[in-house]
């Protein structure tokens, strides 16, 4: 090694301890610099894109070192900050920094041996490629989705990661994703009327599709939008827009084209628009509003943190977006978390009216191209192009921030910010606290039900506490009411799954033309199928768990590992033919309201009907528009939607809630059941809420029926303080898992013995949860409870020691084992 030897510790996108030295060659030390990718092989013959933590002139003393092969960066692509984020979430969360990098930067920036790349049929050349470019361009031809790593060997190049940088910024190529639309100009499809066609002639063109009715609505759907013949100028209109309009398809809108009545053609944009969107001046905020938002003020001169405790329909994201333009105003950037991409389709339509093109979205539903997109336009941080606001769901923590003023965490209390697979698992909430800390910037927590924990903090005196307890335009409280289960089934009045009570109130509803949302947290037709003859149960052959069925594929399938079936036709144990399904899922409810209200429209909203990206978007735009007259979900449909003319809300099965069994059952059910309350009686009149459960004298549903958190609070408080639980204690789950049960179990109790030397009575277990087999993986787990004032990072730094002690036995080398902090 020469003297001016320079070295670089990288991160590399894989699940393993610690950073790895390589050697800098002198050619590219004035281009490798922290914070950019670089090329390098690692464990034979793969190769990575690795970042640059450190630069420095220590070689290691342990391997051999290689040489970094190129840098595909220009500039740096993480930050300062970024780091030390990384740092602390790998370190809370007991994570590689590998796992971090993993899932904090878009696919499209991780370029591995084997990301799959294609060449662009539609690719013409600006200028002349270069012998080597052309080279990997004839490869990619004469065959498809090739990986980085057959591409080195079919080229005989050394290194093409760099050449196939050149070629994804010129257009040539896409990777994985279809990441190259990010760099790619961006084409609107638009639709207009085929230029054979006179405005005269567009009445018989109607009439001449009677017989194709989807076709004749695009057409009307189209006529509407465009305003020909009414308008001077008709209106532009997307092909997107006109689908959704007429809620049709693309292969309906492709029979117009044919028929040479409507025609398709396209116009460039610039994928981040900031040209002047139409600005609407903020709202005048109303007493309360004005009094919580003074409140929130005075709370951050003292605190970082402040809860907005409002309850529904308060106008808590009014506050939120006067709050916003102050930061705009200072020029600071906005983190704006929710807990669903659902939520986010309502809110940036508020949001783009007030601050135009300033608000960027990010979420997992987008494809790479945009994500990539959105990270890099973040990263410019120049506040004539850039996003100054961004709305996301919890990975949007990970952005290259580097101005941050406010972070607002809307229904803070939800889990869905907590990452439970893969690593790193961290909760969103906890980590945008530490995020909006290394930024100098306030947290703004925002919800009608706090997490316990969360309002614990604010009675602690940790963060300040702003209360808002009247809803907008003095709108009532909706009128909750409870329906027997356990009598309404004696009496034999149930019809089907609703109680007569239920029953009567959709009937009024939908007479009043009024909307309706039923809530079930189960989807599928029904949990389970059941043999009536002997009792078996078709399970998984993969997870100890039961099938559930689906009627629309007519499948049973495992919601764990995604393994689908047809439904047996008989009985595997008895060959009894009688198989009935128990209990109900969303499709089933679904199913039963088309019976029973034939005339009403209606919809179901859970992970089954919600998978494409616009999904979510034409769900709630049809009930937004009064398309739809009841909508049937899951937990989906009690976060934070705003609808006008929803008067009932009906929450079918309250008890499979209470009955769950984990420590934060009873929280989670008051916030499932006031939230999803909340959505009823909104502008107009009082809502009514219909609560079905076999047990009308829970306190958690009384409390619901009372309104009345601060007793739900109390009564936790004192549960938790006695069994040693969260805001007490912190809870770290340390999961084994292993395809041989009687090994796993070995392993476990060496584990769990080695640990009760230092912990003692703190560990619990070990001990197999309710499901103990997913994807033929058997897992047990120890549970750790640490008392607040102990040294977290010592207690982590005893069970990394540990774990690593029990790997290191020969028969335990392939025991996985899993931290899981502040568990949910």
């Amino acid at each position: 090694m020469n003297a001016g030897s320079l070295f670089a510790d990288l991160i590399l996108p894989l699940p393993l301890a610690g950073l790895f030295t390589y050697s800098i060659p002198w050619e590219l030390q004035s281009k490798v610099a922290i914070g950019k990718r670089v090329v390098v092989s690692f464990g034979g013959k793969k190769i990575y894109s690795g970042i640059v933590k450190n630069i420095h002139n220590n070689p290691p003393e342990d391997y051999e070192v290689k040489d970094i092969i190129a840098c595909l960066d220009e500039t740096p692509i993480i930050n300062h900050l970024q780091f030390s984020f990384w740092d602390w979430i790998s370190d809370y969360y007991q994570s590689n920094l590998g796992d971090v990098y993993k899932a904090a930067i878009p696919a499209g920036l991780k370029l591995e041996s084997q990301t799959k790349i294609s060449y662009r049929e539609d690719f013409t050349a600006e200028a002349r490629l270069s012998k080597t470019e052309e080279l990997i361009i004839t490869v990619l031809k004469s065959s498809k989705d090739v990986n980085i790593q057959t591409l080195t060997q079919a080229s005989g190049l050394k290194n093409v990661l760099p050449q196939i940088k050149k070629l994804l910024e010129k257009g040539a190529i896409e990777v994985e994703e279809r990441i190259l639309s990010s760099y790619k100009e961006k084409q609107i499809k638009y639709v207009r009327l085929h230029q054979s066609i006179k405005e005269d002639e567009i009445g018989e063109k109607l009439n001449s599709l009677n017989r194709a009715k989807k076709q004749q609505e695009i057409l009307f759907s189209f006529l509407n939008l465009s305003k020909i013949g009414i308008a001077e100028v008709p209106e532009k209109v997307t092909a997107t827009e006109l689908l959704l309009n007429s809620d049709s398809t693309s292969s309906i809108l492709k029979a117009l084209v044919d028929k040479q009545i409507l025609e398709i053609y396209f116009e460039s944009t610039d994928r981040l628009d900031f040209s002047d969107a139409e600005i609407n001046p903020l709202k005048e905020l109303n007493q309360h509003q004005a009094q919580a938002i003074k409140e929130i003020r005075e709370g951050f001169e003292s605190k970082n943190t402040s809860l907005l405790h409002g309850v529904t329909s308060s106008g808590k994201t009014e506050i939120y977006i006067h709050l916003i333009k102050e930061q705009i105003d200072q020029g600071k950037q906005v983190l704006y978390l929710l807990p669903e991409i659902a939520l986010t389709t309502q809110i940036i339509t508020r949001l783009k009216h007030v601050f135009g093109n300033k608000v960027g979205v990010y979420h997992s539903k987008f494809n790479d191209a945009e994500r990539v997109e959105v990270y890099n336009n973040i990263q410019q941080n120049n506040p004539d192009k850039s996003y100054q606001v961004i709305l996301g769901v919890r990975s949007s923590i990970f952005l290259p921030f580097s101005n941050l003023g406010l972070i607002i965490i809307d229904e803070e209390h939800e889990n869905t910010y907590k990452q439970f697979d893969p690593a790193p698992r961290y909760h969103a909430r906890d980590a945008a606290l530490f995020l909006a800390h290394l930024h100098k910037a306030k947290t703004l927590l925002g919800t009608a039900t706090p997490a316990i924990e969360t309002y614990a903090n604010c009675k602690q005196g940790k963060y300040a506490l702003v209360e808002l307890m009247h809803r907008y335009q003095d709108i009532k409280m909706p009128e909750i009411l409870l329906a027997d289960l356990k009598e309404a089934k004696r009496k034999k009045r149930m019809k089907s799954i609703f109680t007569p009570e239920l029953y009567e109130e959709i009937n009024t509803a939908l007479e009043k033309k009024e909307q309706v949302i039923l809530f079930q947290n189960r989807r599928g037709y029904a949990p389970y199928l059941e043999c009536k003859s002997c009792g078996w149960v078709p399970h998984c052959e993969n997870c100890s768990v039961s099938l559930t069925y689906h009627q629309y594929n007519n499948q049973l399938t495992c919601h764990y590992c995604g393994h689908s079936t047809q439904p047996p036709q008989s009985c595997m144990q008895c060959e009894s033919t009688n198989m009935v399904d128990k209990g109900f899922g969303t499709e089933k409810i679904e199913d039963e309201l088309r019976i029973f209200f034939p005339q009403a429209r209606i919809a179901r909203m859970d992970l089954d009907t919600t998978r494409s990206k616009t999904a979510y978007e034409k769900l709630i735009y049809k009930f937004e528009n009064h398309e739809l007259d009841i909508l049937v979900g899951t937990q989906m449909v009690s976060k934070g939607l705003d609808f006008d003319h929803v008067s009932l809300v009906g929450i079918l099965n309250a008890d499979s809630m209470l009955n769950f069994p984990d420590f934060r059952a009873h929280e989670r059910s008051y916030q499932l059941m006031a939230q999803v309350s909340g959505r009823a009686g909104r502008k107009n009149k009082q809502g009514k809420v219909i609560i079905q459960t076999h047990e009308p004298k829970h306190p958690i549903i009384q409390s619901v029926i009372q309104n009345d958190y601060v007793g739900m609070y109390q009564t936790q408080m004192s549960e938790r303080e006695e069994f040693i639980y969260p805001p007490f204690y912190r809870l770290i789950n340390i999961t084994l898992k292993h395809k041989n049960n009687g090994l796993l179990t070995q392993a476990a109790n060496m584990l769990a013995q080695s640990l009760r030397k230092t912990f003692g009575i703190r560990v619990f277990g070990p001990q197999a949860p309710v499901i103990n087999r997913i994807q033929n993986y058997y897992i047990v787990n120890i549970l750790l409870k640490i008392e607040k004032k102990s040294s977290p990072a010592k207690a982590k730094w005893i069970l990394n020691r540990e774990a690593n002690n029990l790997k290191a036995i020969e028969r335990f080398k392939m025991v996985m084992v899993q931290f899981d902090v502040d568990p949910m």
